[in-house]
């Protein structure tokens, strides 16, 4: 942060200005607002760029398209185009006031009063503005929330959450990537009153919301004030009676490890090694068809004992699922670390499961080097015998550690008529 003014490489880019400033001629404005104004400030990585203007959605289009750039009408009806330029999207809308709102969807006025759109917003961090000259506007006291870290509802916190509940994750989801020490108290009493309202939310928007939140740096602090504020175990009862505790581990546990960030695998952490969970919770908030056979696999696969050996060890993780060893093999790890603070056998235990996470991150699946058609060659039929034979001569291939190559095994095959 410099003073109230953004010097950066991205707000110069030439595209930007002169949607900039083909919004800006007569008489209108139009300034960047949101993510990246607020990224900025806190020193993170710049994502989508968002632009408010008090064109109408129509003359935005009308404005763009004149300029040689595509638009996308995603949201005309609220007042939101999309601009197109140099493959980047830019989420364009018109300043709004909401004149009704049902908790999940609002009805808007569209307007020229920079401070009733900034106000009709979710978190004063949320509401700065940056002209194309780098000046920052803040309407509602966002800066001084950037400076000391605080997540802070506009105005009333009970008026913001009601407008739309999925607020109430989201003041945890910010808290968790941008808050420091305490969340600001109005807040979280707001979101303890009115979680009941969560109910009325889709389950697509909660494992959004819960999905951005697990993939925070160390969402350990925020997790622990849903829990104490009733909301985890409204949202994931199943973390109820297993508790959050194992997340500062593996927090840790990545960080040693340089590990990325990974939701499902804290999603994991959280719920029982179980599979009847792991599906409830895939199921309830509906995760993709490879989200929820990951979590499945995960519960499905086996305990491994830190003692394993690599060659028993590679067997596993061909005949199992690889990913579910890993990841069992990564919380192993995690959960090990956290017990061995002069532990000589959980010490011992650290070791082996850490050699166990290299070996499995550098291990690739080798291929069974027999097909139907080599069978096939050798007198077989198409149906249950070859599959058997097929299967046999599998299974002689792995215990011998994935050395037996091609005519070895042709040479062991017994012939069709046994």
């Amino acid at each position: 942060m410099s003073g109230d003014r953004i010097d950066a490489g991205w707000l110069k880019n030439e595209a930007l200005q002169k949607i900039l400033a083909v919004l800006a001629e007569g008489g209108e404005e139009a300034r960047v607002v949101g993510g990246a104004v607020r990224n900025h400030l806190f020193g993170e990585g710049i994502g989508d760029i968002d632009i408010a203007t008090t064109c109408e959605p129509h003359e935005t289009v009308r404005r763009a398209e004149a300029a040689g750039y595509k638009t996308v009408p995603s949201g005309i009806e609220h007042g939101t185009v999309i601009i197109v330029a140099e493959h980047h999207g830019y989420e364009t809308t018109t300043l709004r006031q909401d004149i009704e709102t049902d908790g999940r969807r609002a009805k808007v006025r569209f307007g020229r009063d920079w401070e009733a759109d900034a106000k009709r917003r979710d978190f004063t961090v949320n509401a700065l503005y940056c002209k194309a000259d780098g000046e920052i506007v803040d309407l509602v006291g966002g800066l001084a929330d950037v400076k000391t870290r605080m997540i802070r509802f506009i105005g009333e916190p009970e008026e913001r959450i009601r407008e739309d509940y999925l607020r109430i994750l989201r003041f945890f989801r910010f808290f968790a990537w941008y808050g420091d020490g305490r969340p600001d108290s109005k807040g979280l009493l707001a979101c303890a009153r009115l979680k009941e309202g969560l109910g009325g939310l889709s389950a697509e928007r909660i494992w959004t919301e819960m999905r951005k939140l697990l993939e925070a740096p160390d969402p350990s602090r925020a997790l622990l004030w849903m829990r104490q504020a009733g909301i985890l175990s409204l949202v994931l009862p199943e973390s109820e009676k297993w508790g959050i505790d194992a997340i500062p581990a593996l927090i840790a546990t990545e960080k040693a490890f340089k590990w990325q960030p990974d939701a499902l695998l804290r999603l994991a952490a959280i719920i029982p090694h179980r599979a009847e969970a792991a599906l409830g919770v895939a199921t309830r908030w509906k995760l993709s068809n490879a989200d929820r056979d990951r979590l499945v696999d995960w519960a499905d696969a086996p305990d491994i004992q830190p003692d394993l050996s690599e060659a028993a060890f590679a067997k596993l993780l061909y005949r199992a699922k690889a990913r579910a060893v890993q990841d069992r093999i990564r919380l192993s790890l995690a959960t090990a670390r956290a017990k061995a603070d002069g532990n000589p056998a959980w010490l011992e235990a650290v070791a082996g499961y850490a050699r166990l996470a290299r070996f499995s991150e550098s291990w690739k699946k080798p291929k069974f080097p027999i097909a139907g058609a080599d069978l096939a060659a050798a007198g077989f039929q198409s149906g249950p015998a070859m599959g058997q034979a097929l299967r046999e001569l599998k299974e002689r291939w792995i215990e011998s550690g994935f050395t037996l190559d091609r005519d070895t095994l042709l040479d062991q095959l017994k012939s069709p008529s046994g």
